[in-house]
């Protein structure tokens, strides 16, 4: 038996790109990056980005493509394949291939809703959301009032 999962949580590079297979189906490619803080040698903190190229089939691209947008924080589970080419320089060179299985969109749904219908939707959301009473804005919330 063999296993090959990866599971990413990161930003996109890029905004997504969408195409269609000359048999109708939608694929989705972009660049997703992954950062982590490690010490160096000489106990300096330094920032370490991994870069993964994901790819989306079906109704997963689609929405990808409708959805998503360079930034964007997405949660990707797939498979990983590690593909080798050379360069116009001769240069061997690598990449992290991810064949997504599942999405699922990170972060807020203000941040969706203003990418997808522009800002003046999410000024119209926060003004809604500000509008407390006297009494609900000076009580102490607790975990099981809050809505997720």
């Amino acid at each position: 038996m063999s296993f090959n999962k990866i599971i990413i949580v990161g930003n996109l590079g890029r905004d997504p790109e969408l195409r269609y297979t000359p048999q109708g189906t939608a694929v989705c490619n972009f660049s997703m990056a992954t950062n982590e803080k490690r010490r160096d040698k000489s106990g300096e903190m330094q920032d370490i980005t991994t870069w993964f190229r994901i790819t989306l089939w079906n109704r997963q691209a689609e929405n990808a493509s409708k959805y998503l947008q360079k930034g964007s924080s997405v949660y990707i589970e797939g498979r990983l394949k590690l593909d080798e080419w050379t360069d116009r320089d001769g240069n061997t060179r690598q990449t992290l291939d991810v064949t997504a299985t599942d999405m699922q969109f990170l972060g807020s749904r203000q941040e969706g809703m203003s990418a997808a219908a522009g800002s003046s939707s999410s000024n119209q959301f926060s003004e809604s959301d500000s509008s407390t009473t006297e009494k609900e804005s000076t009580e102490p919330s607790t975990d099981d009032e809050i809505p997720f």
